[in-house]
């Protein structure tokens, strides 16, 4: 005879559904930007097993300072009542490097309709096809930075790429991103660097005329003021750090109460 399936619940069913995605984070935060909840694949980016390990943490918890300001100021617009749709964004990982993410947030609210969380999913992007997809929003201009990224790119240039004037591309690059295009460029200079220092064993002179920077004491200058740390001191940190073991699914352990 056969056995009957136990009782799931909507919620259960679609928390299970989440964490079978395996190129798909997934999180639930409250007003304090503290986790809630994150599926399997969340887990595994950043090096832990158990759902009771992310829970009540921050970003600034899981992830280097300037990539935590970045989520900080996403989570405040999505708060305020903004949508985050299919943001391209550098999301990090439990080694202190980043990788292309595609990312969408919504807020959360409660029965009075009061906004108390957010919401979001990330989808790991090959950095080759951003400026193959007509989903990223002036994806060719980021495509056009990581290309050229040890060259200087001006801003006319990146116009130029999407066929609009400097003044309407810095506007729209602005409301699409959060940044100007130059601090953008300069952010994405500094987390490439990250990853070439913690995967690399690359010079650090060699590391920064890769990433786009004149000379080691310009990157070190550069690095410092955005990381708190020198890149010999980031290297030192982070470069040892151990690929974590396969983690087990967070619903085969009892849920803990939300």
């Amino acid at each position: 005879m056969k056995a009957k399936a136990a009782a799931t619940s909507p919620v259960d069913a679609l928390r299970d559904l989440f964490d079978a995605l395996p190129d798909v984070q997934a999180w639930i935060k409250d007003a304090k930007r503290r986790y809630l909840w994150v599926n399997r694949t969340f887990l595994l980016n950043y090096g832990m097993h158990q759902l009771t390990e992310v829970l009540g943490k921050t970003d600034d918890d899981l992830s280097p300072a300037h990539l935590a300001a970045h989520f900080r100021a996403g989570d405040e617009a999505v708060l305020a009542g903004q949508t985050v749709q299919g943001r391209l964004e550098l999301v990090g990982r439990f080694d202190h490097t980043a990788s292309w993410c595609f990312t969408t947030k919504r807020p959360v609210c409660n029965a009075r309709g009061r906004i108390v969380g957010t919401a979001g999913i990330t989808r790991a992007l090959d950095a080759a096809q951003i400026d193959q997809r007509s989903d990223i929003r002036l994806g060719v201009v980021i495509a056009l930075m990581t290309r050229r990224l040890g060259e200087s790119v001006t801003n006319s240039d990146m116009a130029q790429a999407v066929g609009m004037s400097p003044r309407a591309f810095e506007r729209s690059f602005v409301r699409e991103y959060g940044l100007p295009p130059q601090q953008y460029l300069k952010r994405l200079r500094i987390q490439t660097a990250c990853r070439l220092l913690v995967d690399t064993r690359e010079s650090i002179s060699a590391v920064g005329l890769r990433c786009g920077f004149a000379d080691q004491s310009h990157l070190t200058r550069e690095f410092r003021r955005v990381t708190s740390l020198t890149p010999g001191a980031y290297r030192e940190t982070y470069a040892a750090a151990n690929v974590p073991s396969p983690a087990v699914s967070v619903l085969s352990k009892r849920r803990t109460k939300r």
